[in-house]
């Protein structure tokens, strides 16, 4: 099994207390750290406004992250889950992260999805588009990509974007282009397009049947489109919190949704952190956590993306993880 880690960037309320003038040395410094260590990529998200709900929180913007990432470190590869299509032009997009790539040395990886969040949306003046425009704006993008990447040049007459010869040089440095990991688990188009265009896909493995079907389906647009199923590494996501006994487990899970209810409240808080409690990610002690990873690997999840809500506040959990299950995974 490969692991990637999530850098905090705010996103998710994760600076909470942290002075702003503090927050690009403290990212500087965790991805420095995850460089030292086992993980092979760092990840932040590609949102504007804070979750649960829209806050005046820092959330520190996804690809001017990938760029400072790149110059500061030297081995971790680095990537967005997952970079929104239509918060960008495609040709643009393509441009930028070509030359992310060279400064990078070729660490760059591409995640891609059709974009959610409604308030962001609107909020920036995107409108929000229908499910069908957005992921017929993801396909149309991803194919831009891929000649941009391949070709040096791309065109495409499409329903939702229109480039004629927009010219990206330099190439990025990784042959065959950067590698382009699509987000998400629709069913009859995400998956298909996953399927014809993904190094990568990502999407739910912490329930295993809902892993199971979506897998099956990807498979079955393989099948026919004549893609080998086989060359798509499938990934997925995680929060993790790790203690030496259930009462430390809950501590720590008391403590963040201390921090995010300074922020949105005790009710919405305890909402927040649901899903630690209840078990639903990867939280408990360290024979718990490994107990889930195992079964992970087992049901065919090949990369993992960790993400520790407290990691901007303590590392503990981050350094238990590469401590003690990284290595029994490798």
């Amino acid at each position: 099994m490969r692991f990637g880690l999530f850098i905090p960037q705010g996103w998710r309320l994760t600076f909470v207390d942290i002075d702003p003038a503090e927050q690009w040395p403290l990212m500087r410094r965790l991805v420095q750290q995850a460089d030292q260590e086992a993980w092979e990529s760092i990840w932040v998200f590609d949102h504007f406004h804070t979750v649960p709900q829209p806050t005046t929180e820092a959330t520190h913007e996804a690809w001017t992250l990938m760029s400072a990432f790149a110059a500061v470190t030297d081995r971790v590869r680095i990537g967005q889950m997952c970079t929104c299509m239509s918060y960008r032009n495609p040709a643009y997009l393509a441009k930028v992260a070509a030359t992310v790539d060279h400064v990078s040395a070729g660490r760059l990886e591409m995640g891609i999805g059709g974009g959610w969040y409604e308030h962001e949306f609107r909020a920036y003046g995107y409108g929000f588009p229908s499910i069908k425009e957005r992921l017929g704006r993801l396909r149309e993008g991803v194919e831009i990509f891929r000649q941009a990447w391949t070709n040096g040049v791309a065109t495409l007459d499409g329903q939702y974007y229109q480039v004629d010869g927009a010219i990206c040089r330099p190439l990025p440095l990784q042959d065959g282009g950067i590698p382009i990991w699509v987000a998400g688990g629709g069913e009859r188009v995400t998956l298909r397009i996953a399927a014809q265009y993904a190094d990568y896909t990502n999407y739910n493995g912490l329930d295993l049947d809902v892993w199971a079907q979506k897998t099956a389906l990807l498979k079955a647009h393989c099948d026919d489109l004549g893609r080998d199923f086989g060359a798509i590494t499938k990934s997925a996501n995680a929060h993790i919190i790790i203690g030496d006994t259930e009462a430390e487990v809950a501590e720590r899970i008391d403590f963040v949704e201390a921090k995010t209810a300074k922020v949105i409240g005790a009710e919405a808080a305890a909402k927040h952190v649901r899903d630690y409690r209840d078990g639903t990610q990867l939280v408990g002690t360290l024979e718990q956590v490994a107990e889930r990873v195992a079964a992970m690997r087992a049901a065919g999840v090949e990369y993992l993306i960790a993400l520790s809500p407290e990691q901007a506040w303590d590392r503990t959990t981050v350094e238990r993880f590469e401590r003690e299950i990284m290595p029994a995974f490798r």
